[in-house]
């Protein structure tokens, strides 16, 4: 019997999260960290009125950008980073964590 001379892994229908950009990923990393020490690990999930108000930051960090200013004052992190997070923000709570969805739980969370 001989041996097979490659390894073998069936993955072609999985998620790809190599294909997710290393900067972009890094940096809105980079802004949860600084979150996460600021408020408290995952404050974001039990912010109140969470997507009016992760929606207006988001708008706040892009309109900063369109108007020429680079990096957040307060934390010296690209505001586009800071928009990405809020973007996810706003997924999940859209998703899963938002009171005004029927499935919420309080004692879920």
């Amino acid at each position: 019997m001989s041996k097979p001379t490659k390894g073998v892994k069936y993955d072609e229908s999985k998620l790809e999260y190599g294909l997710l950009p290393p900067l972009a990923l890094e940096e809105t990393v980079r802004v949860l960290t600084f979150g996460a020490q600021k408020y408290a690990r995952n404050n974001w999930q039990k912010v109140p009125d969470s997507k009016r108000r992760y929606f207006d930051a988001l708008e706040r960090h892009v309109w900063a950008w369109k108007k020429g200013e680079q990096l957040d004052p307060e934390s010296g992190i690209h505001h586009l980073a800071h928009a990405m997070c809020c973007l996810m923000f706003l997924f999940e709570h859209d998703i899963m964590y938002s009171k005004d969805k029927p499935f919420y739980d309080e004692e879920t969370k």
